[in-house]
This record gives structure tokens, sequence and C-alpha cells, in this order.
């Protein structure tokens, strides 16, 4: 005889807290949600306004400032529902998934655009004279790029 269960739903509970409070967390999460996305969003729109922005160091940060928006999306909306209802704190199990793959895949990205960010910045450091040689547009393109591409391989193969 074999175990059918068949786990459909989730339930989050949390930390332990008075009811009372849900509707001020919920007030403060959402205002810290509000100001991530609207910085987030300046910081693409005055990089991409502004010329003399458009150089190796900013180009990383506009994709890092992209994932960060995204990265803080993946998890406060459900959040934002689990305290604003009193049964909000189900999810499904589809769902669960799609937000464990999501928040692992940006936060990776994340770690790896970092990491390509220092090596922009060792070039520069290191090899002032010939940076802008060895950091053409087309070798930011392919590094941000290559973060993506390598983290899907990644998560397609788990």
């Amino acid at each position: 005889m074999s175990n059918r269960s068949l786990v459909t739903t989730f339930f989050l509970t949390g930390l332990p807290h008075a009811p009372a409070l849900d509707t001020m967390l919920f007030g403060l999460f959402l205002v810290i949600y509000i100001l991530t996305v609207l910085g987030n969003l300046l910081i693409l729109l005055v990089i991409r306004v502004d010329s003399h922005l458009h150089t190796p160091m900013y180009y990383f940060l506009t994709n890092l400032s992209f994932i960060d928006m995204w990265f803080s999306t993946v998890t406060v909306p459900k959040m934002l529902m689990t305290l604003a209802t009193p049964g909000g704190g189900a999810i499904s199990f589809h769902s669960c998934v799609a937000q464990l793959y999501s928040f692992h895949f940006l936060g990776s990205t994340e770690c790896f655009l970092y990491t390509v960010m220092s090596y922009d910045r060792y070039l520069a450091i290191s090899y002032p004279l010939r940076y802008s040689s060895m950091m053409r547009g087309r070798v930011c393109a392919l590094l941000a790029a290559g973060t993506f591409v390598s983290l899907c391989l990644v998560f397609s193969s788990t």
C-alpha cells in the first residue's frame, strides 16, 4: 500500500502577531514596496535619458535595477495579500513552486550580475588605457545576457 496523498494548497502562517497589527504592517510594507519599485524605475529612466550615463557601469546598473524590481515583485504582493485578507494565507502548490523558482532565479541572476559588475570594475581599475576597447557595448551585452542564459540553463536542468 502506498501513500496517495496529494498536496494542492499550503497555508502561510508566518510569525505570530496580533491581528490588529495587520493593517499597520500592510501599510508599511506597501509603502516600502512602492518606494522600491519607483526607485528602480527612476534609476532606469535617468540612465536611459541621460546620454552621459551610457557607459558599461551604468548598463550593468540598469540590469541590476531591473532584476531588483522583479525580485521584490515576486514575494511582496503575496505577502500583502496575506496581510490584507483573513484567508489570504493559502497558496496553491503550483503558485508556490512558481514563486520559489522565480525567487531563486532572480536572486541567482543578481549574484551573477554582481560578479560581472566586479569584473567590469576590475578591468577599469587594472587596465584604464585599454578599458574602452575591452568593454565595448557588444561585450557588455554578452556578459549581461550570459548571466540570464546561464541561469536559464541551470534551472531548466533541475
